[in-house]
């Protein structure tokens, strides 16, 4: 498998933790944890922009070109046409999750220490939405390596 998958995928489960970390941080919300939470969730966003780009370069460059046939002509198509789909159009929504995440932090955090306990829990919320997500997007890309595996041992029948 091309190196961009692995990278993709290493940055993509980075950012997941990270935003995992950020849920953490909010379970009670103190001035330390706030900051710690507000450079976590920075961190997050970069990690999910960089997992976006590895991952649609390498399907622009390698998966569009060869790999999506190898997937739509084995045993599992299904590992394309909606796996892949799927995939494709709830990771666009990802990184501005993540920016909605650090940017009420950014512009609320101080105000969570002060009666905010809402804001905190809805940030809890998000944040543990964008894990879900993410950790959801490995396990469709297992699903779509195997497509491709299951194809590859078919041909060498």
């Amino acid at each position: 498998m091309h190196y961009l998958i692995g990278l993709h995928a290493v940055l993509g489960e980075l950012s997941a933790l990270a935003f995992l970390w950020v849920m953490v941080e909010m379970l009670s919300p103190t001035e330390g944890r706030i900051r710690r939470a507000k450079m976590i969730a920075g961190f997050g966003v970069i990690l999910i922009f960089l997992s976006w780009i590895t991952g649609g370069y390498y399907y622009l460059t390698d998966y569009q070109a060869t790999v999506k046939a190898v997937i739509k002509a084995g045993p599992y198509p299904w590992a394309h046409s909606v796996i892949t789909e799927t995939k494709e159009h709830v990771f666009i929504f990802l990184p501005f999750l993540a920016i909605v995440v650090w940017g009420t932090l950014k512009q609320y955090g101080n105000d969570l220490i002060e009666n905010k306990r809402d804001l905190a829990r809805a940030i809890m919320i998000l944040a543990g939405f964008i894990v879900l997500v993410a950790f959801s997007m490995a396990g469709m890309g297992y699903l779509i390596s195997s497509g491709m595996r299951s194809a590859l041992e078919l041909k060498a029948l």
